[in-house]
């Protein structure tokens, strides 16, 4: 046997191992040791348990299967098949293999009662198979075998004007509408949170209860479930699926951070629709409440019924208004629900109009480069930003643990600075970019300045905690900066998606010899990817979890949406190693250092949030620092660290 056939077959049975045994006992290990610091409710039965995992078993087995069968080859990313695979469960949907195991986790957490297992690993698990498809194996694909690749039956209904097909229609059902109701029972599931708030105004106690108006109310679900079959052609089915996919993701992370609760209001009934409001009452749960889930489809499904019956226009419309106003007089919802469901049918509902104006937006600001000379010294325009983010971020650090931790956080900044700018000398430092900066030196920095915390009497873990609730919004902010300078730019897009660059002062110009081709946003995906996490982690921290499992979790959701990020990027100066960037190494890195986070007890006491003018002093001197460091130069000189372009 030769030597490279011998090491294929080592580097599979390894790869398979990996991912056969050590990546489930370690997912188990995770859930384990993650038990005592996640405490929401399981809900379910161990057969429901048992039948969703075995279903997961079963799909995923399929999956493998097939990929043997028809790909010739296994379902292994170092050693693909050789061909595209459409049959057997492919046929059906796209990623059997990531779709069961997701599957099984989750029936396994239900009948082993794991809460950190449904609650924590699960979601974590189904965010890393999504990132590891759209981070490498969606562009894999299309590298290997071309962008012309047949759809499974189950998958989004095509842009098109024709009628949809039977399996269209379904895959609205099992793509859309069956998530929804998952993830509103989930947080369902979850309860009234600790910190709940009442989302009525003082007068609404005084409003009466309308029992006959649940006839309209508990209509909604009828109305929403028959508009696909209604539905007339392809394209406005897929324009339901996706205002009701971004729908559903929006309001979701509603109900997550905003702790609005809408207890219904009390009513005696007196007939059968009384009784029917009641048992409603008894099915459903005030904390899912802000915004309206019965505002938002009703108005998507009146949208897909207008364009199917364009005479029925009007009445369709005024229908989706009487869910509405039925939302109120049922007592089953606040007005301030309704308000919030119709801001966000306002968004779903023109998404593409509004990609398009935040696009446009990201062009200009990417355009806006803009300098001044004062002898040897250059100012750029682009340095606010950097000195906006660290000014918000450390305010925001010593807001959250109060002016005694001023001085530690002050140092951690600095360090964070300080190790940005080597880190990036080392691994992009060039007589081109002789001061570049890189995101993990700065969380490098923050880490090893927060060890010095002991010294001033403080936490290390509340200083670290607090600098995740902070990162994201950092981070957001320069991205701003990059989208001037051009650093961090994505790679050739589609003129939908892409931005051109303009300025010769940019690196796109300059470096990617990309001046006017549309690239990929991916400053802007970095940007509202870190409102998501920051969104995340500052309620996590508000409901005072662990600040393990904060800082952890701000580490791997940071990895998770790094790793897709750099796929769509294109900056030659970046090392790929055995098919991935630099980077996306480094986000796998994150993401399983933040694994490891999660399981460290830390019984720290997290303090009330305490503003104070020398944190708001120390923040705005730090943000000055920065804005020196990352936006003035001396263009004319050629040593170390002297220019920024």
């Amino acid at each position: 046997m030769n030597t490279p056939v011998r090491s294929s077959r080592i580097g599979k049975t390894l790869y398979g191992f990996l991912f056969v045994v050590v990546v489930p006992a370690l997912l188990v290990l995770w859930a384990e040791m993650t038990g005592p610091y996640v405490h929401a409710p399981v809900p379910g039965s161990l057969r429901l348990g048992v039948i969703t995992g075995l279903t997961g078993f079963v799909i995923m087995i399929a999956g493998m299967a097939a990929l043997i069968m028809y790909g010739n080859g296994l379902p292994m990313n170092p050693y693909p098949p050789r061909f595209y695979v459409s049959r057997g469960i492919y046929r059906l949907i796209s990623h059997p293999i990531y779709a069961g195991f997701s599957l099984l986790s989750i029936g396994s957490a239900i009948a082993l009662r794991s809460s950190s297992g449904l609650w924590l690993v699960s979601p974590l698990l189904i965010l890393g198979c999504a990132s590891l498809v759209q981070g490498y194996e969606k562009q894999d694909l299309i590298r290997r075998l071309g962008p012309a690749l047949p759809k499974p039956l189950i998958s989004l209904p095509a842009n098109e004007a024709r009628v949809p097909t039977i399996a269209e229609r379904v895959s609205v059902y099992v793509l859309v509408l069956f998530p929804w109701l998952v993830l509103y029972e989930a947080v369902s599931a979850l309860g009234i949170p600790p910190d709940a708030i009442r989302a009525y105004f003082a007068f609404e106690k005084h409003l009466p209860v309308y029992e006959w108006t649940e006839i309209v109310y508990g209509s909604t679900y009828l109305f929403v479930f028959l508009a696909p079959l209604v539905a007339r052609s392809a394209r406005s089915l897929r324009e339901f699926s996706v205002a009701g996919l971004a729908g559903t993701g929006l309001v979701t992370l509603l109900f997550i951070a905003v702790p609005f609760i809408a207890p219904p209001r009390e009513f005696t009934p007196q007939g059968f629709l009384g009784s029917v409001l009641m048992q409603e009452r008894s099915l459903d749960t005030a904390a899912a409440a802000f915004p309206s889930f019965h505002v938002v489809w009703a108005f998507l499904a009146a949208r897909v019924y207008a364009q199917a019956m364009p005479s029925w226009r009007l009445p369709w419309r005024l229908f989706a208004v009487l869910i509405s106003l039925s939302c109120i007089t049922t007592g089953m919802h606040a007005i301030v629900d309704v308000i919030g469901g119709l801001v966000v049918v306002a968004a779903v509902s023109r998404i593409d109009t509004l990609w398009e104006s935040v696009r446009r937006l990201t062009e200009r600001i990417a355009n806006s480069w803009k300098e001044w000379r004062i002898g040897p010294v250059r100012i750029i325009n682009h340095g606010m930003y950097g000195g906006a983010g660290t000014f918000i971020g450390l305010l925001i650090v010593c807001t959250l643990l109060g002016p005694d931790y001023v001085g530690p956080a002050s140092i951690a900044a600095f360090s964070a600075l300080i190790m940005a700018a080597l880190w990036a000398q080392y691994i992009e430092g060039s007589p081109s970019l002789l001061r570049p900066y890189g995101f993990y030196g700065g969380v490098l920095g923050v880490i090893l300045g927060s060890l010095a915390a002991p010294l001033f009497g403080a936490s290390t873990w509340l200083l670290l905690g607090a600098y995740s609730v902070a990162g994201p919004w950092v981070q957001a902010a320069g991205r701003l900066r990059c989208l001037v300078q051009g650093c961090c730019h994505g790679s050739e897009a589609p003129p939908v998606l892409g931005i051109r660059y303009l300025r010769p002062q940019s690196r796109v110009y300059r470096l990617a010899n990309l001046a006017g081709v549309p690239v990929h946003p991916t400053p802007l995906y970095s940007i509202i990817w870190n409102v998501f996490t920051g969104i995340i982690v500052a309620r996590l921290w508000s409901l005072h979890v662990s600040v393990t499992l904060v800082a952890g979790l701000y580490l791997i959701l940071n990895g998770l949406g790094r790793f897709v990020e750099e796929s769509y990027r294109g900056e030659p100066q970046t090392p790929i190693i055995r098919g991935l960037r630099l980077y996306q190494w480094m986000a796998i890195v994150s993401t399983a250092a933040g694994a490891i986070v999660t399981t460290v007890d830390a019984s720290v006491a997290v303090p009330a949030p305490a503003f104070s003018l020398i944190s708001f002093v120390a923040a705005a001197g730090f943000g000055l620092i920065t804005w020196f460091a990352l936006g003035v130069d001396f263009p004319k000189s050629n040593r170390r660290f002297s220019r920024l372009a």
